[in-house]
């Protein structure tokens, strides 16, 4: 995917979201910000910082991702959550994380595997948390789950969001969510930056 004189900037705090058709651009560029992938011109700056200047560990820790379908590591919802924390020394109250997340106390115990969809993306939201990154993407996190599921994602989402004031890049093909959601909506075509609108 090739992007086209795209400039754009994210703001601390602020809730942006992306459309587009498949194949428009719009995972390309999370994978780009996370260094997923590399692009081969152009710089990615975080915090003024060019990205390919951050070891991609600590590049883990900045930036969080949730993936449209959840990915679980093995053993439990604690392991899970712990897991970034150990990597790195820094440790949250799980039961906060937990809670954040709408992720019941009873559950952190249970294994992956007994999971519903729901509650396998709602670890991997909490998951993602779990470093205190500071900007997390999120690659149509609702798009696989049935619709009452989904909607209550969203509403964990948007109150966290709102609650620790997160920068937050929102993928979706959706029009209807993305009026949901609010915030600056993009809307990409072929690689090129549409619509670029504030709400």
């Amino acid at each position: 995917m090739l992007f086209s004189d795209l400039n754009l900037k994210v703001e601390r705090g602020e809730l942006v979201t992306i459309m587009g058709a498949s194949g428009a651009g719009k995972t390309t560029l999370l994978r780009l910000i996370d260094r997923l992938s590399e692009p081969d011109s152009g710089t990615i700056l975080l915090n003024s910082l060019d990205t390919r200047d951050i070891p991609p560990p600590e590049l883990r820790r900045r930036v969080g991702m949730v993936f449209q379908f959840p990915v679980m590591f093995q053993g439990s919802v604690r392991d899970n959550l712990t897991f970034g924390m150990e990597l790195w020394g820094e440790f949250m109250d799980i039961n906060v994380l937990a809670k954040d997340a709408g992720l019941p106390e009873q559950l952190l115990d249970a294994d992956t595997t007994m999971l519903s969809g729901g509650e396998k993306q709602r670890v991997c939201v909490a998951r993602a948390l779990s470093t205190q990154p500071e900007i997390l993407l999120l690659d149509e996190p609702t798009s696989s789950l049935d619709t009452k599921s989904a909607q209550k994602i969203e509403n964990m989402l948007l109150g966290l969001q709102r609650e620790q004031d997160l920068t937050m890049v929102w993928v979706t093909h959706a029009k209807e969510q993305t009026e949901r959601i609010g915030g600056r909506r993009l809307i990409f075509k072929d690689g090129r930056l549409e619509e670029n609108f504030q709400r």
